[in-house]
């Protein structure tokens, strides 16, 4: 009885959160602040996703108001009010960091279901198990 009850509050779970796509009050927010807390490294970030959002096929247009950008010191917060994909996000992010030649160096990690953090890769974690297996 416990498991069906655990697994209707996940079903509840996952259909509040349609509803909300559905609606459009998808709240995104893509963090860096492991990389750094200045605003000034956010800046380039901000107008890469300016200028690379779609709404309705058109690169650039964010829709007139329909999906809105906001930078605060570390944090750069996309709000929709279209449904709005996470996923697109984070394809924009990879592809922000590819441009850059910083995707060798970090990775977009889901921190929470409205959220993503960009990390480190922990490379110095892998060469220490090495030595150690030597």
């Amino acid at each position: 009885m416990v498991a069906d009850e655990g697994r209707g509050k996940a079903i509840s779970a996952a259909w509040t959160l349609r509803a909300l796509r559905a609606a459009g009050s998808l709240r995104l927010r893509s963090s860096l602040t492991s990389l750094s807390n200045s605003a000034a490294a956010m800046a380039p970030v901000e107008q890469f996703l300016q200028e690379r959002i779609k709404v309705n096929g058109k690169a650039g247009n964010l829709g007139g108001g329909v999906v809105t950008i906001e930078r605060s010191k570390s944090k750069i917060t996309v709000t929709s009010e279209v449904p709005f994909s996470k996923r697109y996000l984070k394809y924009l992010t990879k592809k922000y960091l590819k441009k850059n030649n910083l995707r060798d160096w970090l990775r977009v990690v889901a921190n929470s279901k409205e959220s993503y953090e960009l990390r480190y890769f922990q490379i110095n974690q892998d060469e220490e198990e090495e030595e150690d297996e030597d």
